[in-house]
């Protein structure tokens, strides 16, 4: 695997830019290749047959795109494909992104968890699981949002409608009294704020994607896979179906207006 050549990141739309940008901060010479696909945004309400089927299409578009690794920036896909993505391309590090989370959580000594998540990662229970067996005394509630990402993605972020269904969620009397609450959706960091506002300063907010392009600096330097050339990096994205939405919130990441090129998954 050549070390120069791009890291590969995906996503079912908006949300796996969070993670982008982290990786982008933390490692700034490294080139990356994004995937969102757009088109079939949010994997939430999808089964994990689909979820699979277009994670490993994407993951075939940024193999056959030489990139020497590649990072699930989406709870769903990475609780629905990642085992399944290790198996069929072993020769590739794939990361995901709940096990940096799970280990954070565990250092924290957290004491009552809340997950917030998509239906499909709620159901997956990879969260508690994992969480559970670090730690067996922890307990864990999980609360599905199923509205969110799909606000996030049209737009509606910081908003009276983002905010009316945010705390519509957060009333839940299962939520009470948690020392952590974990975003299990890349697309909910754009709610941070918000979230925040509503549980108060006892409630830590845990955002996945600075966990995450941490973990991936540690793998890639392990692997001996960092960037060593000293020539601009290049940034390329990929949607299945130019918006808007993602447009606008990729400008406020990296802070210039980026070309985006429209890709239908392949077959």
């Amino acid at each position: 695997m050549a070390k120069n050549n791009p890291i590969g990141i995906f996503d079912s739309g908006v949300g796996g830019l969070t993670v982008a940008s982290a990786i982008h901060q933390l490692l700034p010479s490294e080139s990356f290749i994004y995937f969102g696909d757009t088109r079939h945004a949010p994997y939430g309400d999808k089964s994990k047959g689909t979820i699979l089927d277009y994670s490993r299409r994407i993951s075939r578009f940024l193999v056959e795109s030489d990139c020497k690794c590649i990072v699930i920036a989406c709870n769903s896909a990475s609780a629905m494909a990642y085992k399944e993505l290790k198996q069929d391309w072993p020769e590739v590090p794939i990361l995901n992104v709940v096990e940096p989370v799970v280990d954070e959580v565990a250092r924290l000594k957290a004491r009552k968890v809340g997950v917030v998540a998509t239906r499909a990662t709620v159901r997956s229970q990879v969260y508690s699981k994992q969480l559970q067996k670090l730690d067996t005394d922890l307990k864990v509630v999980q609360k599905a949002t199923p509205l969110l990402a799909p606000l996030v993605e049209e737009g509606f972020a910081g908003t009276e409608v983002s905010t009316g269904v945010l705390a519509h969620y957060l009333a839940d009397p299962a939520l009470k009294d948690l020392s952590h609450l974990i975003l299990g959706c890349t697309h909910y960091p754009l709610l941070q704020a918000e979230f925040e506002h509503y549980l108060g300063q006892d409630v830590q907010v845990i955002n996945s994607a600075e966990m995450v392009a941490r973990r991936l600096k540690q793998m890639l330097s392990e692997k001996d896979l960092l960037r060593e050339l000293n020539t601009e990096p290049k940034l390329q994205f990929y949607v299945s179906e130019k918006t808007k939405a993602f447009s606008k919130t990729a400008r406020l990441f990296f802070g210039q207006e980026i070309k985006l090129s429209e890709k239908l998954l392949p077959a």
